[in-house]
């Protein structure tokens, strides 16, 4: 799989140059006039991670693009790369349950997927009553010094935070959840088992706390690093394109679980044709050998990226309401 920036940038028009180079201030979240159906709650704030701009860039930061890849003007499909800017898109419940979830959007390591996977998520979770913080990473192959730790380190970071300003959004900085998808999945999931691994140097006061879910959902996770189980993109973008097993070992999550863990709950289609099911087994092994709690689902049909729009009148459609009768038993609520 192609990785160059030409080839990603193929599949859509570019409708958006984002100023990348600023580093303070609020960053708005991903868009374009004209581009949002109308009618649909948008995120109208937004937190950025790092109050002195990102650490560790290359000399040159890369320039956020954001690409519109739906044709249907009445359904949106964005997503944005070149993230110098790290932020969470914030979607407010109407009444706070005091619970909170830090989502993470798929896209291969090579961007950002808004909509499908961030967006939409984030709107069924707040009409439940969940505060939403949509995650928008950097991006391993754009040549950050953290290497492949960072997007760990924007996860880390986020979740610390979410935690410092809990008052701000009336939510228990105890009730903090995780949840990916695809490669936001791998991301997920290497947050809840490396949520205590230094990828950076403390920036203020939020760092002291812990970057620990108290719950994690990875949804149709990248697991492996290792081929055949691995997503070829993502474990190139990530590790490069001739990553030594130990580099593997290190950034494979289930290679990674350790005593203290917090509980699981993993889905997939075992029709998947692009992140083999064979990934959320090897994650589900790992946390049962370690005594971690874990439910595991594996829908016959469903495929790949289905997130809430393409599991419509299939069985997989249910797996939102199995996730949160699960979350129940977490104390997240």
């Amino acid at each position: 799989m192609r990785s160059d920036r030409r080839s990603i940038l193929g599949g859509g028009l570019i409708l958006s140059l984002l100023g990348a180079g600023r580093a303070s201030g609020q960053s708005p979240p991903p868009s374009v006039a004209g581009a949002s159906p109308p009618g649909l709650p948008q995120p109208v704030e937004t937190i950025d991670l790092w109050p002195g701009g990102a650490p560790g860039p290359k000399a040159e930061r890369p320039i956020e693009q954001v690409v519109e890849r739906s044709e249907d003007p009445l359904v949106s499909d964005r997503a944005v790369l070149g993230i110098a800017v790290p932020r969470m898109a914030v979607f407010r419940p109407y009444r706070p349950n005091g619970a909170a979830v830090l989502l993470m959007p798929g896209g291969g390591y090579r961007h950002v997927v808004v909509d499908k996977e961030g967006y939409e998520m984030a709107r069924w979770l707040t009409a439940r009553g969940f505060t939403a913080f949509v995650l928008f990473y950097r991006l391993p192959y754009e040549g950050w010094l953290a290497g492949p730790n960072v997007s760990l380190s924007d996860a880390q970071r986020a979740m610390r935070l979410i935690r410092k300003r809990h008052g701000d959004f009336a939510i228990d900085p105890e009730r903090v959840a995780a949840m990916g998808f695809s490669a936001g999945g791998h991301l997920c999931a290497d947050l809840g088992t490396r949520f205590s691994a230094h990828t950076y140097e403390p920036v203020d006061d939020a760092d002291g706390l812990s970057a620990r879910p108290v719950c994690a959902a990875p949804i149709y996770p990248v697991v492996s690093m290792q081929l055949p189980a691995a997503h070829a993109g993502s474990r190139e973008r990530l590790l490069g394109t001739n990553p030594s097993r130990a580099l593997e070992a290190a950034h494979s999550p289930h290679r990674n679980v350790p005593m203290d863990a917090p509980p699981f709950f993993i889905l997939h289609a075992e029709d998947d044709d692009v992140v083999p099911a064979e990934n959320s087994l090897l994650l589900h092994a790992a946390l049962k050998a370690r005594g971690i709690r874990v439910e595991l689902h594996l829908f016959e049909h469903g495929g790949h990226g289905f997130g809430l729009r393409k599991a419509i009148g299939k069985p997989v459609e249910a797996w939102p309401d199995l996730w949160r009768a699960w979350a129940r038993g977490t104390g997240l609520g």
